[in-house]
């Protein structure tokens, strides 16, 4: 049996450092610092890091700080935060050339999104802009298009007015 790293409530949970794309390396290679998983911030200081995290071109770091939100925050609110986790998981697997994982993710995504009342526009979340690039995504996708990093720098929030 393989033998794997666990946190202290005996999950499993790897140590290694991480790259970027939030691909393990080597044990003692530097890589790019954690998102601690018990991390809890406000909706709008989630919203904040993510998006920095997204500007930076660190979808997975993102994700990280998305579904943090999404295991700690309100009930009624998990389906919006698991929404924007896999749409930042969904990025990350482009990032990683994994056209296949990045479909399916950004499908989940979709629905997710779109399945969130479109009168809980909770915390200034464009849920329409999201729905809409994820799908211009899919189709970039879906005809093997290239899809430059630039395109994955997208807001999580409206402007405001």
């Amino acid at each position: 049996m393989i033998s794997r790293d666990r946190d202290t409530a005996g999950r499993a949970r790897s140590d290694r450092p991480r790259d970027r794309l939030g691909r393990p390396l080597p044990p003692g290679s530097p890589g790019v610092e954690r998102i601690p998983d018990d991390l809890e911030l406000g909706p709008q200081q989630t919203l904040a890091f993510a998006q920095q995290l997204l500007d930076d071109g660190l979808a997975f770091n993102a994700h990280e700080v998305l579904e943090a939100a999404w295991k700690n925050g309100p009930v009624a609110e998990r389906m919006l935060w698991q929404g924007l986790a896999q749409y930042a998981v969904g990025l990350t697997h482009i990032q990683r050339g994994n056209a296949k994982g990045a479909g399916t993710l950004l499908r989940r995504a979709s629905e997710r999104l779109g399945s969130y009342p479109a009168n809980a526009q909770q915390h200034g979340v464009d849920l329409a802009g999201l729905i809409a690039h994820t799908r211009e995504l899919l189709d970039a996708l879906d005809a093997g298009d290239p899809i430059a990093e630039e395109r994955l720098r997208t807001r999580l929030c409206r402007e405001p007015a």
